[in-house]
């Protein structure tokens, strides 16, 4: 399953990316610019069904955790019926959920400002020296 989320990211990437005018990719600017995106995918009415916010969350969401991931640490992994970017055993980010929000509720859930406050969030499970990964503290 890893690989198809990872498969949706690079996905978003070669999709958006020519769109953007960025250097699309795993970074904050990238992030932003697709906060932008679902805001004016809900404006021109795209989202108007569940089945079309669902697969576009899929996509978007993949992304939105690589992102996470590949800036902040963490891995992939499951937690509460879904997946998220694990950080440690108790600290996890959802990028789905939060993509899904800012799709029902506008930039007041914005992807850009949850993002950004990853490090500040979690900032011992992101911090901590780790011997072994922390899946096999359990």
């Amino acid at each position: 399953m890893e690989e198809a989320l990872k498969a949706n990211a690079e996905l978003t990437i070669r999709e958006l990316g020519p769109l953007s005018g960025l250097d699309f990719g795993y970074n904050d600017a990238s992030v932003e610019w697709l906060e932008g995106y679902i805001e004016r995918l809900r404006g021109s009415g795209a989202l108007q069904t569940a089945e079309q916010r669902d697969r576009l969350a899929s996509v978007l969401g993949s992304f939105l955790g690589e992102c996470i991931v590949r800036c902040h640490g963490g891995a992939w992994a499951q937690r509460d019926g879904g997946w998220c970017i694990a950080f440690d055993a108790r600290n996890a980010a959802f990028p789905f959920a939060k993509i899904r929000k800012q799709m029902d509720d506008g930039p007041g859930d914005g992807i850009a400002g949850f993002f950004r406050t990853i490090p500040a969030v979690f900032p011992d499970a992101l911090r901590q020296p780790r011997s072994k990964p922390w899946w096999r503290f359990w």
